[in-house]
């Protein structure tokens, strides 16, 4: 099994309740029907208030590095993530469990 994170910043100056960024957390939450190989999945905003603090966080599990990257090219995950970079930066990690 493959976890897969990532933490999303949004850009200064953007809201968590601007338009858009409500329908990108969207789009990430109904990955998890839309995308075949997802072992798990879940997706929130950060609850805590820190310099540090990312803003957006998905974790996810796929079976293998084959089911990672068809997550990754999927169009549905492929048009979730062109939203976010409209409006924010992210991190990933990828790693095994």
């Amino acid at each position: 099994m493959i976890r897969h994170l990532v933490l999303f910043k949004l850009n200064d100056g953007v809201e968590r309740d601007e338009p858009r960024v409500v329908a990108g957390a969207e789009a990430f939450r109904e990955l998890a029907d839309k995308v075949p190989g997802l072992e798990f999945w879940e997706c929130a905003w950060n609850i805590t208030d820190r310099p540090i603090a990312y803003d957006f966080a998905i974790n996810s599990a796929v079976a293998d590095e084959a089911a990672l990257k068809s997550y990754i090219e999927h169009p549905a995950h492929q048009a979730a993530a062109g939203q976010w970079r409209e409006f924010a930066t992210w991190v990933i990690a990828d790693y095994p469990f």
